[in-house]
């Protein structure tokens, strides 16, 4: 969806002739993936990498910034007289200071809908391999395990099917309604789970605790905020089924990881699948990283949303937020 904001943005006179692009973080796309070149006259400059001591001089000449991940806040910002626009190659925002960006009148535009069919495959692909346990059963033919049972099949994890089984959904936007849509396909029930702590309930939602203890599975797509923090926490895991599933393609911080850990060790929740960190990348002190060799926790380096199509989809976006911006008829602002 392409939507226009009411922000006051610069008018078409005041606009460069040539625009002078640079971006700060262009291995956040696979080289594979192939950037349209913007329909007006531009230079543009691109960068693998960009550390924070090097954001100033790599945008000192720049008219439009392109980030993912990069930091521009308003010390960095206030030290750009020529730049006008940032657009930033991703869905979340928070890496920019949009409260500085609109009282200096600078353009901020961000990514929409593109990851609609690759999150929720990721969402579901890992809940398959939880439910049927398939790494632990990967694990145990490594050990030698078939030799040691002679005979044709081994059970040493329990497996369990989809259908049937109750999805928890915490956060109702397109991506949970897209997850949704997946499950009800595979014959779960859903449940959208409303705002923790708020006994009283929305049309189509269920209270948080009630969906927590109730969910066979329990995918998180909520935004991260100071509400949100630690969402999932120690309280939740002993609410949790014993043979439930927990899967995180949202955000990092929804979660407790040492919780986490502790839960999936003791045996109160069965199973969890992990895209996203606290800190990215996550070191090796990360206690998820450290504990990869749970049989019944399966990581991914946030890479739910990055499915070709999906990747190409955004590519597109963010060239096309450009163009809509330099014909003054700017896009998909924040």
């Amino acid at each position: 969806m392409k939507n226009h904001s009411s922000i006051e943005q610069p008018s078409v006179s005041e606009t460069p002739l040539t625009q002078k692009i640079a971006f700060l973080d262009r291995a956040t796309i696979p080289k594979h993936i192939q950037l349209p070149s913007p329909n007006f006259p531009h230079e543009w400059q691109e960068f693998a990498t960009t550390k924070p001591e090097q954001v100033i001089q790599r945008l000192q000449h720049a008219t439009i910034a392109i980030a993912n991940k990069v930091i521009l806040d308003a010390d960095v910002l206030s030290q750009l007289p020529q730049l006008k626009m940032i657009a930033i190659s991703a869905t979340g925002t928070n890496n920019v200071d949009l409260a500085y960006c609109h009282q200096h009148k600078i353009t901020v535009a961000n990514i929409r809908g593109y990851a609609t069919n690759s999150v929720p495959e990721h969402v579901i692909a890992m809940m398959f391999a939880l439910k049927r346990n398939l790494m632990g059963y990967h694990q145990d033919i490594q050990a030698g395990v078939w030799q040691q049972k002679k005979q044709f099949c081994f059970f040493t994890h329990p497996i369990s099917d989809i259908a049937g089984s109750t999805l928890g959904i915490i956060g109702n936007g397109g991506l949970g309604q897209a997850v949704a849509a997946l499950a009800k396909a595979l014959g779960m029930e859903v449940l959208y789970a409303e705002h923790k702590g708020k006994e009283t309930c929305r049309d189509g939602y269920s209270v948080f605790n009630d969906v927590i203890a109730h969910a066979d599975v329990i995918s998180l797509h909520c935004p991260l905020s100071e509400q949100t923090h630690n969402l999932i926490g120690n309280d939740e895991f002993n609410r949790m089924k014993p043979n439930s599933i927990l899967i995180n393609a949202g955000r990092g911080g929804l979660v407790d990881e040492d919780a986490l850990v502790s839960a999936l060790k003791n045996g109160d929740i069965a199973g969890a699948g992990v895209d996203v960190f606290t800190q990215e990348p996550a070191d090796m002190s990360n206690p998820l990283i450290a504990n990869a060799d749970l049989p019944n926790l399966i990581l991914t380096p946030h890479v739910a949303w990055g499915s070709d199509s999906a990747i190409q989809t955004l590519a597109n976006q963010l060239i096309d937020n450009m163009n809509a911006y330099v014909a003054g008829q700017p896009q998909n602002l924040v």
